[in-house]
């Protein structure tokens, strides 16, 4: 399960992306950075923050770490910027929050070198989760202490915005070529023998059942939040096996092929 935090000041909005998220403070002095139910697509965002989020640390890959942060919404009422107020009255109850790194920069291929094998290890994950938000132009990637760090991932599986069409989704390549790690050589084949085999029932169960219940409440199609869990891990045990096989990256000639 995630920590169980309780919100108790909102310091700032982080303007970067487009879902508004902020930077708070917990009852437990934890600075945090906060999204919201109330934004963007919702809790749907956050299912697949926390999906991603705890498979990629199971896996060994540097994510922040989340937790569950109960929000009031009279924490807004102060607020002198209107959308901020609005965003937070429309998520009262629980949002999630990411441990915020405190002087870490944004990933830069110019600055900061990367392994062929951490960059596979990264590809081979993005490739699994299907992450359409990892390109050159938008890494969602920190350097932290010298350290890569993977954040945002709300824009994964997306086929769960689509339940009808999940097993078609899932199944289809991932094209690489435009992935922020690409320049640096990704050795997707050693990373696929490596973690794919790490990707089993048994862990996927554990990582969708951090997934809090308020979340998956309600979903058309589905009769429990169980029902929906095992919807989560289906896709994804599916293509751990085999998404190696369907990967499009670039060789050293800028020419596509097959991570096979």
């Amino acid at each position: 399960m995630l920590r169980e935090v309780t919100a108790t000041r909102y310091i700032t909005p982080l303007r970067e992306g487009g879902s508004l998220p902020g930077l708070v403070e917990g009852d437990d002095l934890g600075t945090y950075v906060m999204k919201f139910t109330g934004a963007g697509q919702g809790r749907k965002t956050l299912v697949a923050e926390v999906v991603c989020g705890e498979l990629a640390r199971r896996l060994g890959l540097r994510v922040p770490g989340l937790a569950v942060i109960g929000l009031d919404p009279v924490i807004g009422l102060g607020e002198p910027d209107q959308e901020v107020q609005e965003l937070l009255k429309s998520s009262g109850g629980l949002n999630l929050g990411m441990d915020f790194l405190s002087r870490a920069i944004g990933f830069d291929s110019l600055a900061h070198r990367v392994s062929p094998e951490e960059a596979g290890r990264v590809v081979w994950f993005d490739a699994l989760v299907n992450n359409v938000d990892r390109s050159w132009r938008n890494p969602n990637m920190l350097v932290h202490d010298g350290d890569l760090w993977l954040i945002d991932h709300g824009a994964t599986m997306i086929w769960h915005h689509n339940w009808p069409g999940a097993r078609a989704s899932a199944a289809r390549p991932y094209d690489a070529s435009d992935h922020a790690l690409a320049p640096f050589a990704p050795d997707v084949r050693s990373a696929a023998a490596e973690l794919g085999p790490r990707v089993t029932p048994e862990l996927l169960a554990e990582v969708t059942a951090a997934i809090p219940e308020e979340w998956l409440r309600d979903e058309p199609g589905f009769e429990s939040a169980d029902a929906l869990r095992r919807a989560y891990a289906e896709p994804l045990l599916a293509r751990a096996a085999t998404v190696h096989e369907r990967i499009r990256v670039q060789d050293g000639r800028g020419a596509e092929e097959g991570a096979k």
